[in-house]
């Protein structure tokens, strides 16, 4: 650990709020430029836990913390930790869901949350959006069948190709990082279809779209990408019955969450050779060796890696910062969540 863990009550040194930055070295030096280091240092006394993991070690420096930036992997904050944080005021989170890291006596206690989430949404769009291109031109296959030593004319036969120009998209999800997706498609030409519950019209509008149901999404659109939340009610939302309506030769994206998915299903719909999938989220992480995914040549995959580009990352930071500055100076957070957040699934 460095910095002050000292633990009476009130600022640290300058008036300074008290900060425990729960982040372990590679990943703090991912996250934090060193002019967004300096920023928080200059509005913080900040204490950093390499072993944020470790919730002995995190009790130890929690008595004097106002602030408690987290991160992958830290510790969760229940009753048991917060009992060892009394003057707890803020909880930043320097990624999206915060159910990992805080249960629901945080909001109880009326700890303000806040989380990095929208940094992610350009990252994992862009991703997506490689995945469809991908898929469109079955580059996957031919990359599949060169290396694993096909002869010329057998690796070149693959189903149609298309191009994203004029073709017909489908997005599950309005969400930030699906507003991000519908951009980059539209950008390209694509006609892009969506389906949200809570999208209204005027927003389809404006966002250039077709609202549909999502079996008419599914039936009408050559790609499909996932970006829907992960919540109880959209667990397996994509199942057996809404794979058999995607059109032969169509292709499944999914970077948000295998949660949306049925894998096993996918898994039988994807053999069969009549659809292809681009995923970068798993029921397992890691993907077992021996996984039936790793070995079909109409799949392509990436090991969870969508938003952890060196842009994201120091996004992530940034916006973390940005929130504890706006905290310590008294004005309103961008990016706070209340108690329903913690129905996400991580």
């Amino acid at each position: 650990m460095t910095g002050s863990a000292d633990p009476a009550a009130g600022p640290g040194p300058g008036g300074r709020p008290p900060t425990v930055v729960a982040v372990p070295a590679a990943l703090r030096e991912q996250l934090f430029t060193p002019a967004a280091w300096d920023r928080l240092r200059s509005v913080a006394d900040v204490t950093v836990l390499e072993e944020h993991t470790d919730r002995d070690a995190l009790a130890a420096v929690l008595p004097a913390a106002r602030i408690l930036v987290t991160a992958w992997g830290t510790a969760r904050m229940d009753a048991d930790l917060l009992a060892a944080a009394p003057h707890l005021e803020l909880l930043a989170h320097t990624g999206g869901a915060v159910s990992p890291y805080a249960d629901e006596e945080v909001f109880a206690r009326g700890i303000r949350v806040t989380q990095a989430g929208a940094a992610m949404a350009r990252s994992v769009a862009e991703v997506a959006l490689a995945f469809t291109l991908a898929l469109l031109h079955r580059v996957h296959r031919f990359d599949h069948a060169l290396r694993g030593g096909a002869d010329w004319d057998r690796a070149a036969a693959a189903p149609p190709r298309h191009e994203i120009l004029g073709c017909p998209v489908g997005v599950i999800g309005a969400s930030r990082t699906g507003r991000a997706y519908i951009a980059l498609a539209r950008a390209l030409g694509a006609r892009v279809s969506v389906h949200d519950p809570l999208l209204t019209e005027a927003e389809a509008a404006e966002l250039g779209v077709r609202k549909a149901a999502l079996a008419d999404l599914l039936a009408t659109s050559r790609i499909v990408a996932v970006h829907a939340p992960a919540l109880p009610e959209t667990h397996h939302l994509i199942g057996a019955r809404e794979l058999a309506l995607l059109p032969d030769g169509a292709g499944l994206v999914n970077t948000a969450r295998s949660w949306l998915v049925d894998e096993e299903a996918l898994v039988a719909a994807v053999r069969t050779g009549r659809i292809d999938a681009a995923l970068d989220v798993y029921d397992a992480e890691p993907l077992p060796a021996g996984h039936p995914l790793r070995g079909l040549p109409n799949v392509l995959l990436t090991p969870h890696q969508a938003a952890a580009t060196v842009e994201c990352r120091q996004a992530l930071g940034d916006s973390t910062v940005d929130e504890i500055v706006r905290y310590v100076t008294g004005r309103p957070l961008r990016h706070t969540v209340d108690r329903t957040a913690l129905a996400r699934v991580e």
